[in-house]
Formats: C-alpha cells, structure tokens, sequence
C-alpha cells in the first residue's frame, strides 16, 4: 500500500512584464564610434535643435519609394491636426536623425518615427503613427498591437523588400 501525501508547491515567480514595443530611447545614442582620428559625434545633442522649437514627431520615410510617398500622403490628409513632420531618410536632415536613432546613415529600410525621447523603426513606427492620425487608426493601432512583434515585422519587411518592384519609383522626392 502505498502512501500518498500532499506536496506543497510554491508558485513559480512570474516573468517582469517586457514591453512588445521595440523602443530606441534616444538617451542610449550616445554617440558613433571614431573611426580613425576623427572625433565622436553625439547624434543626440546634434539633432536636439529639430525639437527646440516644434516639439512634434518626425517621420523619416524614403522619398523615392512610390508606396513611401503614398503612404506620407495618405498619413497628411488623415492628420488633420498635424500631429507629424515629414522628411526624407536621403535628406541631410533624414540622415542626421537615422544617426540619433541608433542607424546607419545610409539605411532607407524602414520607416522610422523619431519623437524627442525614443525612435520607432518598423511595424512599431507605422503603429505608432496609427496613433497620431485621426479615427479610426489609433484604435486599428491598439488591436494590431496584440499581433506579435515578430508576426508585424514579418509582413512588414516582405513588404518594404520588394515596394520598389510592386510600386515602383521615382526620381526625386514628391513630398
């Protein structure tokens, strides 16, 4: 006969709770590594002059993808209120701030959102920029973001990889 006593477990601890937003604070660009002589440059204080006087969000986007500029057309007329500045990742401003971000000056990859404390690259940027427009984005942007990172980023580079053989183009910027 065999005896069965109870055994007490103690609940495992529960994970910290981690943030699904991949977030880049600005604080942690501290600066680009010198190469050769050449003195560090601290992107952060370099670019704190684009938030002195406008405090708004700046969205970086490629200005000679076709379905770029779509979509930076189509984010100003559901931005009424004018929520979010434009520039192109190719302009010297764009490029300036892909820095501060914690990105290669030449990387036109993604889109990024860049606010004064943090940077959004990717699926997280485009939901972030769901949030500024008008209705019914920001609530679109609350239930996509119970879609998985790795699901969004997914699509979203499928995408961004082939937008110039589907959409094309263009020569210059249109914005």
């Amino acid at each position: 006969m065999a005896l069965i006593v109870p055994v007490k477990f103690a609940p495992a601890p529960l994970p910290a709770r981690v943030s699904c937003r991949r977030q880049f604070h600005v604080a942690a660009a501290l600066s680009t590594p010198p190469r050769s002589n050449t003195p560090a440059v601290d992107w952060v204080k370099e670019t704190d002059s684009f938030f002195e006087q406008d405090s708004r969000p700046i969205m970086l986007f490629d200005g000679v993808c076709n379905l770029c500029n779509g979509g930076v057309k189509f984010v100003r007329d559901s931005d009424r209120r004018r929520n979010i500045r434009y520039e192109a990742l190719q302009s010297e401003s764009g490029k300036k701030l892909l820095q501060r971000s914690g990105r290669a000056p030449d990387d036109i990859s993604s889109v990024v959102l860049v606010e004064k404390d943090r940077s959004y690259i990717k699926s997280e940027a485009v939901l972030k920029i769901m949030e500024y427009i008008d209705m019914p984005f920001p609530q679109l942007a609350l239930f996509l973001q119970f879609v998985p990172l790795f699901v969004r980023d997914f699509v979203y580079d499928n995408i961004a990889d082939n937008r110039y053989n589907i959409f094309g183009r263009s020569d210059s910027c249109d914005i």
